[in-house]
């Protein structure tokens, strides 16, 4: 069901649309830990180091054709207000037909330069091979996994959040189930884990294919070859994102480098807090993902006062969830980092970075909401923009020289100094910046 947001009461609409799209985050998330609880439990640390630095490469080497992804929901969500079918039956023609080439490039590159990949990732000797098995099953699906995330986004950009919610879902229970069968039952160790992972995906996928002809049925759709005009905006959106995830990457890398010369209880502590922290921008993430269909909905029909409020209700929602959470951090930071670690010096640096970070994370959720609206407008150039001055200008430079002045503290000092500075860059632009202006369609 394709649901229209620029009528009715936005703070409903926005509750009940952003929920599923939490859970399916939180589905995400889970497939990844639960493919690595069985890996680490039935096939060692050497297995669970295999999975954990393919997981990291193809998060990299995927990262662009993600973004070329996301475009979709501000492309479809601004076709969807405007009603125009033609259009939308072309752009989902280009789309397809991007994606697919983007995925074949990807998955034999990525085939024949898997052990190039993994030397530049400095994989140690002895999980070369079973690393190499486990990416080489992942590039070959590569297909597969960009389809259903495709047709999950589309469906989020005409309204439906709650359809890919049961795709992720299956996908979720086959990866619990397949990987003991393939791994240990089959005996097909480390490669029994990747073909849990693709299996998964691809019935996830073919279930997402069957649901639409059967959803609509009757509904024409032909391949066409997409115009300059059409490849232009698609890219126009889908680079900027791309790199955005890049950028991201990229900055998260150099903190752990920095963490990572505090010694090894400091990176313990830093990773128990990691894992916490990503599940606690989840909120954040699915309040943005909503906020950027809405109000690309809206912009769409040029209903600006709705754009308005819809980034005022989302704003709301971050703080008053945000500041829960945090309070939350505050008071239970200790039993939560010895979820993960035990030793003394590790379950302290952990919980001082939870406590000293909790209460920024309302500005960390401000960009992320204040960005989504800019993001329905189609100026993904801009979110990048605000990205790199985030990542590289504030946060790299701020964590560095506050480890230099107050030690272990300096770090979640740093990252939380940067989180408030770049959420004023976010109101700046959000207030005086041009995104009003930009448009995808004429």
């Amino acid at each position: 069901m394709t649901n229209s947001f620029t009528a009715g009461p936005i703070p409903r609409q926005l509750a009940t649309f952003s929920f599923p799209i939490l859970l399916t985050n939180l589905l995400q998330a889970s497939m990844q830990v639960i493919n690595s609880l069985w890996v680490g439990n039935l096939l060692g640390s050497e297995g669970f180091a295999a999975v954990t630095i393919g997981t990291t490469i193809m998060s990299l080497v995927l990262a662009f054709v993600f973004g070329i992804n996301n475009a979709t929901l501000t492309i479809f969500a601004q076709l969807k207000a405007s009603g125009d079918r033609r259009q939308i039956n072309d752009y989902l023609s280009a789309f397809t037909l991007i994606l697919i080439a983007l995925s074949l490039l990807i998955s034999m590159t990525g085939f024949l330069f898997t052990e190039r990949l993994l030397l530049v990732m400095n994989a140690p000797a002895s999980v070369m091979e079973e690393a190499s098995a486990y990416l080489k099953i992942n590039f070959a699906g590569t297909i597969l996994l960009v389809g259903y995330n495709f047709i999950g986004t589309a469906l989020r950009a005409f309204g439906d959040s709650k359809t890919p919610l049961y795709f992720v879902l299956l996908a979720t229970v086959l990866v619990a189930a397949l990987n003991p069968f393939l791994i240990s039952g089959m005996g097909l160790g480390i490669a029994g884990s990747a073909w849990a992972i693709v299996l998964a995906q691809s019935i996830a996928f073919l279930s997402s294919l069957v649901y639409l002809s059967r959803r609509f049925k009757g509904h024409s759709f032909t391949l066409r070859v997409p115009t300059t005009g059409q490849i232009k905006t698609i890219l126009e959106l889908g680079i900027p994102s791309g790199l955005q995830l890049i950028v991201i990457y990229a900055g998260m890398t150099v903190i752990l480098a920095l963490v990572n010369s505090l010694g090894g209880s400091a990176v313990a502590g830093f990773g128990a807090a990691q894992r916490l922290d990503n599940i606690i921008i989840l909120p954040a993430i699915a309040l943005s993902t909503a906020v950027n269909t809405m109000a690309a909905q809206n912009i769409g029909q040029q209903k600006w006062d709705r754009v308005s409020l819809i980034a005022r209700v989302g704003l709301v929602y971050n703080v008053g969830i945000m500041l829960a959470i945090a309070t939350v951090l505050f008071l239970w930071a200790e039993p939560l980092i010895r979820l993960f670690v035990q030793e003394p010096e590790s379950v302290a640096f952990g919980t001082t970075y939870l406590r000293t970070i909790a209460f920024f994370y309302p500005f960390l959720g401000l960009n992320f909401i204040l960005n989504g609206v800019v993001r329905g407008s189609g100026a993904m150039f801009r979110v990048l923009v605000l990205n790199i001055i985030s990542l590289w200008v504030l946060r790299v430079p701020l964590t560095y020289g506050a480890t230099a002045l107050f030690g272990d503290a300096g770090v979640a000092l740093g990252i939380g100094c940067s989180l408030f500075l770049s959420a004023l860059f976010s109101v700046a632009y959000y207030r005086w910046g041009g995104w009003k202006n930009k448009r995808l369609f004429s």
